[in-house]
Order: C-alpha cells, then structure tokens, then sequence
C-alpha cells in the first residue's frame, strides 16, 4: 500500500460549510408580506352606521325625514371599497354625522335588482358614493375610493 493514499483515507472529513439560504429567507420573507398585506386589503371592521335596508327603504325613509341620502355603490370583491370601509365607515366621527344627518344605503353592484338604481345614477362599478336630495336628485358625488378628509368634504358639498 501507498504511503499517499493511506493517509488520504485517515483523514477526518471536514464539516459542511454552513450555507446562507439567501432565496429560501427571501420567499419566506415575501410571503409573511404578501399575506400580511392581503389581510390588510380585505380586512373590513365593523361600524356603527344604520345603513337602510335597499334603496327603496331608504327613499322612503329620506322622504318622510326630509334628510338628504348618501348612496354608496360597493361590491365583495372591490378592494377600495374594502379600504374606503376601513378608513372612512369605520370612522367614530363619520358615524355620528351619517347617522345624524343622512339616510345612508350601500348598493351592492353585482346584484341584478340594483341594476336599475345604477343606470339611473350612471353608477359602471365601483367603489362612488353619491349624496341625493330626499327626492334622489343627486347633489354631489365621488368615484373612486376616497379618505375620510375627502369624505367630510363631499358631504359639506351637498348641504
């Protein structure tokens, strides 16, 4: 036997060296945020305004009170809506006020039966807020999700 390879096989193996798993840190990391931010975007609280049943309830509701309506056009699936919900609805303020002053409806725009409320407001999707006079004459509206700032300033608008 060779004096080379009998100690070639005596010696003792290294430990592996220790790797940095740069990608499976990376992907770990990307998931915590992406489920972290798909809970943000879905996440609704509730809130405390009386919302009217449909538009017709709230018709009538605003022609007996004399108080203008806020008509909120929304779907599940919309994520401004979502947003808007959590930003502006939510909100301690623009509760009280919605509730004091306005008969408030959220209209659901994958409904079929809202489909006529949404030609008459030439409503295409959402998230639009509008507020109408009792007779449903509309006094101001908005498109698109808004904060609670812009919100406060739209119904100052419509008085």
């Amino acid at each position: 036997m060779n004096e080379a390879s009998s100690s070639a096989d005596t010696e003792t193996p290294r430990p592996p060296k220790r790797v940095f798993h740069f990608w499976r840190c990376f992907w770990l990391a990307f998931l915590v945020v992406s489920l972290a931010f798909a809970w943000y975007s879905f996440y609704v609280p509730p809130n405390d305004i009386v919302w009217a049943k449909d538009h017709d309830a709230a018709q009538q509701q605003a022609a007996e009170s004399g108080k203008p309506m806020i008509l909120y056009f929304t779907g599940t699936w919309c994520v401004p809506c979502r947003i808007m919900k959590r930003q502006v609805w939510a909100d301690k303020e623009v509760a009280a006020l919605v509730n004091a002053n306005f008969i408030p409806v959220a209209i659901d725009v994958d409904a079929p039966d809202n489909a006529a409320i949404m030609a008459q407001y030439q409503v295409t999707g959402p998230p639009v807020t509008i507020v109408t006079d009792p007779a449903g004459k509309a006094l101001n509206w908005k498109a698109g999700g808004v904060g609670k700032a812009e919100f406060l300033e739209l119904l100052d608008g419509a008085k």
